[in-house]
């Protein structure tokens, strides 16, 4: 493809990546004349110590004014005005994020209340309705997959309406983030792998995507690259330290590509059945990418075999002709789910009927397929897909991933 005429980059984030990163969060936040932040966190990251690892790390060198501990799976636009008035109670000037995507999501909403002088986040919803910088804030990842530390997008959840909010703007980006591997270590086999996917979906559907550009491009390539050459490895010996920092890494990378080159159908998908059925974003992110390929690829066909070459290698990518390469890419995804669904005893799901909650129960169902089509025709992320979408190519695709069935197009 040409070199778009015009586009635009932004990457801010400062980036501190090692096995001793945490050690500089003091530092950091001294940088930004930051002395007494609230730490928001959630109950998963306390119970696996990684709370303990972070303020060991910083030695008594931080006087943390909050620990808010209650943030749910899914952030809750309740629990964010609740959090931005403890932060005032308590005297805080800056925010420690320490987490998945929820709680990197909730720490910005937080940002946002706290930052502005409001109370509600919802006053603040809109495009171009922040008009400038926000307080310090810090993102600390205990997952590999969102990206969230370096992106300039907060999805918060509406849970009375069943909808997830989505703020934008380049000043919800965090001040820096702190990529540790320490911080992934104890992530199960099944979370390793959906997170990892979420980051390859990322990556994707950003250099095949309508906003595709030169640096988002670098970016995703060797986001892809790290996690073709790490995601198995990190499933398999979760202990394995070069590993947990190459994913740590291509989620960063992912992460920036996508929040400047923007992503389509695979999260417009993500996003529906997240918000209709409570499925986790990286597990629908995991389904969904192949048939995001499978139905953009008349688009974008030579693109998408380009990314044959950081997936599989150049050994593979050398011996298979040009216009095989994408029927490669989407196998090898398959093939790598697949691998992941062994390795994780058949937790990480390779389709939507595989789908299901600890009790065993199905979560997604086909009487819910009109309900996730009409949910997704209104999420923003498909605007920037390469091929247009309407209610009855939603439901083609949602009848294909049912049973993870080739999308027929």
């Amino acid at each position: 493809m040409e070199t778009p005429g015009y586009f635009e980059f932004l990457c801010p984030v400062r980036i501190v990546a090692g096995f001793e990163a945490l050690e500089e969060i003091p530092a950091l936040l001294a940088s930004v004349s930051a002395r007494r932040p609230m730490i928001v966190t959630d109950r998963g990251v306390v119970s696996a110590g990684l709370l303990d690892t972070v303020r060991n790390a910083m030695g008594g060198r931080v006087d943390v004014g909050a620990v808010a501990d209650d943030v749910p799976p899914d952030s809750d636009l309740r629990v964010v005005n609740n959090l931005a008035r403890r932060w005032r109670e308590e005297g805080c000037d800056s925010l420690i994020a320490v987490g998945g995507g929820s709680v990197m999501d909730t720490a910005k909403g937080v940002n946002i209340v706290v930052s502005e002088g409001g109370d509600d986040l919802m006053a603040y919803s809109g495009a171009g309705v922040l008009k400038r910088p926000l307080r310090p804030l810090l993102a600390v990842p205990t997952t590999a997959g969102t990206g969230s530390e370096v992106t300039l997008v907060a999805v918060v959840k509406d849970h009375d309406r069943l909808r997830k909010l989505a703020f934008v703007s380049p000043f919800i980006l965090p001040t820096a983030a702190v990529l540790d591997p320490r911080m992934t270590l104890s992530l199960p086999p099944a979370v390793t792998a959906a997170t990892g996917m979420d980051a390859l979906a990322h990556a994707v559907e950003a250099y095949y995507g309508l906003q595709k550009n030169p640096l988002s491009d670098a970016h995703a390539w060797e986001a892809v690259r790290l996690i073709g050459e790490h995601l198995v490895t990190a499933t398999r010996n979760p202990s394995d330290r070069r590993a947990r920092l190459g994913m740590a890494l291509a989620a960063t990378l992912a992460g920036i590509a996508f929040s400047n080159s923007m992503v389509g159908m695979v999260h417009t998908l993500g996003h529906a059945v997240g918000a209709v059925c409570g499925v986790h974003h990286g597990v629908c992110m995991a389904v969904f990418l192949p048939y995001g390929l499978e139905y953009n690829r008349h688009r974008r066909d030579a693109v998408m075999g380009e990314l044959l070459l950081p997936l599989a290698g150049a050994e593979v990518y050398g011996r298979i002709p040009a216009e095989q390469r994408t029927d490669r890419v989407i196998s090898h995804i398959r093939h790598l789910n697949e691998e992941l669904h062994e390795l994780t005893g058949g937790r990480h799901p390779r389709c939507l009927k595989e789908i299901a909650d600890r009790e065993g129960r199905p979560m997604v169902t086909p009487e819910a397929f009109p309900e996730i089509a009409a949910a997704a025709r209104g999420d923003g992320s498909l605007f920037y897909n390469p091929e247009e979408m309407d209610y009855d190519d939603f439901i083609d695709v949602l009848e294909a991933a049912w049973e993870g069935g080739h999308l027929g197009r």
